[in-house]
C-alpha cells in the first residue's frame, strides 16, 4: 500500500491519541532474571478468537456472571454474560489447562478449578497439577492438592456444605497411575481420601450428584490410554457406580448396560432423582444413550443415534435439564437435545460445533453457558441466540511464521479452527478483528510462502492436504501430492504417511521451492503442480504402529494418531540444498545435496520420541539444536540436544530446565551467537552460553505452553496453547547485557524505530473490548538502573545529531502542574526502578507551555521530528549514560529527505 497525499495524512494522524497497557507480571517464584528485566514486557496482539474450553460454570442468582475454564489459558471471569472477559488465574496457577469448574451453592465465593483437560487429544493436550480453590470469588486463589492427578474431568460439591467436594480424577493421558478415581474432600480440600479406585488403567470421567439427597452420588469410570499410533477407550475398567453413603461406598450398576464399555458419562435429574441418564460408548447398536427411572438400578436403552457416541475420547458428555426431567442434553459435534427423555435429539445451533461442557441455570433453564472448540457461549433463550466467542484470547497455535511486509504479520494454525494472519501492529489503539484473517489450510497448518512477496501462503492440514491460499483473489486451490480423501484409512494402506502437522516450508535461497514432509521428503517447485520425492522413508517404518488410530470400539480416523512421519523440517539459511528431518519417532537426517543422500545423525540414547524441532544455527551452518519430547510415552523429561559438526556428536543442554517442563523449541538468537531460547510446556526459559545452563525467563508472559517461537525486526514471537500470539519488542537489553549488570547506569541501543504516527493502545479484553495489544508508540528505551531512585531525581533527555538537546523527561511528576480545561497534557515520567527499564519516546520535542485559566483548541505537543539520527542521555548519580537512535521513515510513505527537510522549515521558520 502507498500514502498518497502524504503530508496532510501525517499531520491528521499527529493527533490521534492512543494509549498502552501493560500486563502484570505473574508472581514467578524463583524467576529472578525476569526481575532484572521486569521492565520489558510482552505484548498479547491476539486474535481474540476463543479457543478450547471444556469446563463453564455459572453462578445461580446471578445471571451476568460466569466462569471459563481454558486449555492453556487457565481461568476466565464474565461479570456482563460474556461481554467481557478477564482472566482471573494469572499469577498464581502453575499449570494452565482446565479440566473442572464448581461454584459453591452455598457460598458463591468458594470455586474449586481442577486442572488438565478431560477431552485428550493426542496433540495440544497439557496435564495439569491437581486442584486450585478461592474464597474470594476468584480474587486468589491456592493450590490445595492432587497434584499428580494430571486431567480432572469433573467437579461436584455439596450444595449447602462448601467444604465437602468430589472430584472425578480421569488421572494421565499416555501412562499407568494409582492417583486415578473418585477423591472425597469434607475439609474444603486440606485433605483428600480416594473413594473410589478401579485400577491403574482407569480413571474417573464424571461424578453427579444428586441435589436432593447430595449422599448420593453417580460416577462414570473409563478404561483408557493415547499411544502415540491409538487412542484406546475401553476394556474392563469402564463402568457405572453408584453410591448412597456420600461416596464411602459404591455399587457397579450393570442391569441393562452394556457388558463392555467405553468412555461413559452418567448424570442424574436435578427435577426427578429417579431419573439417570447415561451416554455410553460401547459395541455396535449397544451405544448410544440410556436412561434408568429407579435410580440407577435398571437400565433401558432410548437412542442408538451414533451422533451421541461420535469420537467418544472427545465428547461423552450428558446433562439433564433442571426442571424437565424429560429434556436432556447430549455434547458431541453437533449440540444434541431430546425433549422425549432421551429417545430423539434435534441439533442447537452453537457458535462452535465440538462441544464439551456446559451449565444450565436450576432457576431458568433458558440460560445456559457452553464449553466448545471456540471457548464460552451464554444464552438466555435456549439456545437460539449465544454471546460471541470472538472476545477470548484463548487460541492453540502450532509453527509460527512471518512475512516481511510492513507491518510484518504473523501466521500460524489454530487448532480446532483455521489458520490465522494477523498484524504484528497497527496505526489504530489496538489489534482488532479487522487486522487478521484465515490463510491455507486448517487447524493443523504449516504455512509456508516467500516472505518478501507473501502473494501465494502455501498451508496444510490433517492427511497430507495442502493448498495455495492467493491474497489478491481470497482463493485457495488444491495441490495435494496424492489426492484422497484419507479418513479413517489404516496408515499402513496409505502411499505417504502425514502427521498432524506436517511440516511445509520455504528454500530461503530460491522461495520457489517448497518442501512437505510425509514419511519421505516431498518437493515442489512449480506451485505444487508436480512433486517430487526426494528421500527415503526417514523413520522407523514400524507396520506394527500404523494400524487402526482408535479402538476397541470407534476407530480414530482423523490422522492424530498417524505414526512413523517426519514431524519437522528445516532448510539451512546458510546453503541451498540443506535439510534436516526430524521423525515422530525419534530419527533426525540431515541432507547437504537436495536430498541425493540422506545421513542418519539421531543424537545417541533418544530412543523412540518425537522430535519436535530441529534449530539450524543462524551463526554456524554446521550447528544445530534438537529438541525432542516424550510426553506421548508418559515422560515429561525435557530434551535438547547441540551439534556443531553436522550431527556427528551431540551434547545434551538442559541443565536449569524443569524436571516437567519438557521443551517444545529452541532458537538461537539471531543477533547473538548462544543466546538461546525455550519455549517449554510451562513457559518460557533462557540460557546466555548456548544451552550449558538455562534460567526462567517468564517476565509477563502467562503460564502456557508455548509451541513455537521466530524472530522478525530483533522482537520475538511466540505461538502458545491457549494464549494466542505474543510478542516481546526489542530484545536489544537482552542481547547487549547478556545478563550481566555492573554497578552504573546504562542505557541499551535500541533497534532503528519506524516513524509512525499510531501505536499503542489495546492490550486485553476486560472493559476495552477484544483488542490486542499495539508496541508503545515511539521509540522504545531500554535502560538500567543498579538501584532504586524512585526518590532521586533522574533526567532523560533526547538530542538531535548536533546535541541540541530537544525533548527532556524526569522520573518524577512536576509537583506545580495543574490541570485545567485546554490545558495541556502532564508530561509523562519515567521508571526508576532497580534493572532494566522501558519508557517509549513519543518522537515528538518539548511540549508547548500553558497559561492558567487560557483555553486553546489546538494540541500543546511539540512537533514530530524527521527521520535521521538521535541520540538518549540518562543523568543519574550512578552515572550518565547515552546511546544513538535511529529513526527511519515509514516504507510505504512517498517521502524524501527534502521533503522533511522541508517540513521541518516550515515549522520552524
Amino acid at each position: 500500500m502507498k500514502f498518497k497525499n502524504t503530508w496532510s495524512i501525517l499531520f491528521a494522524l499527529t493527533l490521534f491519541f492512543s494509549y498502552s497497557i501493560a500486563q502484570e507480571a505473574p508472581k514467578l517464584p524463583g524467576d529472578k532474571l525476569s526481575e532484572q528485566f521486569q521492565g520489558l514486557k510482552w505484548r498479547n496482539i491476539g486474535p481474540f478468537r476463543g479457543g478450547r474450553s471444556v469446563a463453564a460454570v455459572g453462578v445461580p442468582g446471578n445471571p451476568m456472571l460466569y466462569y471459563m475454564g481454558s486449555t492453556g489459558g487457565g481461568v476466565w471471569k464474565t461479570e456482563n454474560a460474556g461481554q467481557n472477559w478477564t482472566n482471573i488465574s494469572d499469577g498464581f496457577f502453575k499449570t494452565g489447562s482446565v479440566g473442572a469448574i464448581a461454584v459453591a451453592e452455598s457460598d458463591p465465593n468458594v470455586i474449586y478449578v481442577g486442572m488438565g483437560e478431560h477431552a485428550v487429544r493426542g496433540v495440544m493436550t497439557s496435564p495439569g497439577d491437581g486442584i486450585y480453590k478461592s474464597v474470594d470469588a476468584g480474587k486468589t486463589w491456592a493450590h490445595i492438592g492432587l497434584p499428580e492427578s494430571r486431567h480432572i474431568a469433573r467437579i461436584q460439591v455439596h450444595p449447602k456444605n462448601a467444604n465437602e467436594v468430589y472430584v472425578a480424577v480421569q488421572g494421565p493421558v499416555h501412562g499407568k497411575s494409582k492417583d486415578r478415581g473418585i477423591y472425597k474432600s469434607t475439609d474444603g480440600g486440606k485433605t483428600w481420601k480416594q473413594v473410589l479406585f478401579v485400577d491403574e488403567n482407569t480413571g474417573a470421567s464424571e461424578v453427579s450428584m444428586d441435589r436432593n439427597n447430595p449422599r448420593i452420588l453417580y460416577a462414570s469410570t473409563w478404561d483408557h490410554i493415547r499411544l502415540p499410533w491409538k487412542a484406546v477407550s475401553g476394556g474392563p475398567g469402564s463402568g457405572l457406580y453408584r453410591s448412597t453413603d456420600s461416596g464411602e461406598t459404591w455399587t457397579k450398576l450393570s442391569k441393562g448396560l452394556p457388558d463392555l464399555m467405553g468412555k461413559t458419562a452418567i448424570a442424574v435429574s436435578p427435577a426427578n432423582p429417579d431419573v439417570v441418564y447415561a451416554n455410553i460408548e460401547a459395541e455396535g447398536e449397544k451405544a448410544g444413550v440410556y436412561r434408568s427411572n429407579d435410580g440407577g438400578s435398571t437400565w433401558a436403552q432410548t437412542s442408538k443415534d451414533r451422533t451421541t457416541i461420535t469420537r467418544a475420547w472427545y465428547y461423552i458428555e450428558i446433562f439433564p435439564d433442571p426442571i424437565d426431567p424429560e429434556t436432556v442434553y447430549v455434547l458431541n459435534a453437533p449440540m444434541l437435545k431430546s425433549t422425549d427423555g432421551g429417545k430423539t435429539f434435534s441439533r442447537i445451533s452453537v457458535g462452535h460445533g465440538d462441544t464439551h461442557d456446559m451449565w444450565i441455570n436450576p432457576n431458568d433453564n433458558q440460560n445456559i453457558i457452553l464449553a466448545d472448540d471456540g471457548g464460552a457461549e451464554i444464552t438466555f433463550n435456549g439456545g437460539t441466540n449465544w454471546s460471541t466467542l470472538n472476545n477470548q484470547p484463548t487460541a492453540q497455535f502450532y509453527r509460527v511464521v512471518t512475512d516481511n511486509r510492513f507491518p510484518y504479520h504473523v501466521y500460524a494454525g489454530q487448532q480446532d479452527n483455521s489458520s490465522v494472519a494477523i498484524a504484528s501492529r497497527t496505526l489504530g489503539g489496538g489489534i482488532t478483528e479487522r487486522d487478521w484473517y484465515p490463510a491455507a489450510g486448517c487447524e493443523s497448518a504449516f504455512l509456508a510462502f516467500d516472505p518478501n512477496n507473501p502473494e501465494i501462503v502455501y498451508g496444510g492440514c490433517y492427511q497430507g492436504y495442502i493448498e495455495a491460499f492467493n491474497h489478491e483473489t481470497g482463493e485457495t486451490k488444491d495441490i495435494m501430492a496424492y489426492p484422497r480423501i484419507g479418513l479413517g484409512t489404516t496408515p499402513s494402506e496409505q502411499k505417504y504417511r502425514f502427521n498432524w502437522n506436517a511440516p511445509i516450508i520455504w528454500q530461503p535461497q530460491n522461495p520457489k521451492v517448497i518442501y512437505h514432509g510425509a514419511q519421505k521428503v516431498l518437493r515442489t517447485e512449480d506451485g505444487g503442480i508436480t512433486w517430487t520425492e526426494i528421500s527415503p522413508d526417514l523413520t522407523r517404518n514400524d507396520v506394527t504402529k500404523q494400524g487402526d488410530g482408535g479402538g476397541p470400539f470407534i476407530n480414530e480416523g482423523a490422522g492424530g494418531e498417524i505414526y512413523n512421519t517426519i514431524a519437522y523440517l528445516i532448510a539451512s539459511p546458510h546453503q541451498a540444498g540443506v535439510l534436516w528431518a526430524g521423525s515422530d519417532c525419534g530419527l533426525v537426517h540431515v541432507t547437504r545435496d537436495e536430498g541425493k543422500s540422506w545421513q542418519n545423525v539421531t543424537p545417541p540414547g533418544i530412543g523412540e520420541a518425537l522430535i519436535n524441532s530441529i534449530e539450524v544455527s543462524p551463526h554456524n551452518p554446521s550447528a544445530a539444536y534438537v529438541v525432542a519430547t516424550k510426553y506421548k510415552f508418559d515422560d515429561p523429561t525435557p530434551m535438547v540436544y547441540y551439534t556443531s559438526d553436522w550431527g556427528k556428536t551431540w551434547t545434551k543442554i538442559t541443565n536449569g530446565i524443569g524436571s516437567k517442563d519438557f521443551v517444545r523449541v529452541v532458537r538461537e538468537d539471531r543477533k547473538k551467537q548462544g543466546l538461546l531460547y525455550a519455549g517449554t510446556e510451562r513457559g518460557l526459559y533462557i540460557s546466555f552460553d548456548n544451552g550449558k545452563n538455562w534460567q526462567k525467563f517468564q517476565l509477563n508472559l502467562p503460564i502456557v505452553p508455548i509451541t513455537d517461537l521466530t524472530f522478525h525486526d530483533n522482537d520475538l514471537i511466540a505461538a502458545t496453547s491457549g494464549r494466542a500470539f505474543w510478542i516481546l519488542d526489542d530484545l536489544g537489553a537482552i542481547q547487549q547485557s547478556m545478563g550481566k549488570f555492573g554497578d552504573q547506569t546504562r542505557v541499551f541501543m535500541p533497534k532503528p524505530t519506524y516513524l509512525l504516527p499510531g501505536g499503542g493502545g489495546g492490550g486485553g479484553g476486560g472493559s476495552r473490548g477484544a483488542i490486542g495489544q499495539n508496541p508503545m508508540s515511539g521509540v522504545i528505551i531500554d535502560y538500567f538502573l543498579p538501584s532504586d531512585m524512585d526518590t532521586t531525581d533522574l533526567t532523560l533527555q533526547i538530542t538531535d545529531a548536533n546535541d541540541n538537546i530537544i525533548r527532556t523527561y524526569k522520573n518524577m511528576p512536576d509537583k506545580s502542574f495543574k490541570r485545567y480545561e485546554g490545558g495541556p497534557q502532564p508530561e509523562a515520567t519515567f521508571a526508576s526502578k532497580t534493572g532494566v527499564n522501558r519508557f517509549a519516546w513519543d518522537f515528538r520535542r518539548e511540549s508547548a507551555p500553558g497559561i492558567n485559566g487560557i483555553f486553546i483548541n489546538g494540541d500543546y505537543r511539540g512537533s514530530r521530528i524527521a527521520p535521521g539520527d538521535y541520540k538518549i542521555r540518562i543523568i543519574t548519580p550512578k552515572g550518565t549514560s547515552e546511546q544513538t537512535i535511529t529513526v527511519v521513515k515509514d516504507p510505504r510513505v512517498e517521502a524524501t529527505p527534502q521533503d522533511f527537510e522541508a517540513s521541518k522549515k516550515y515549522w520552524f521558520k
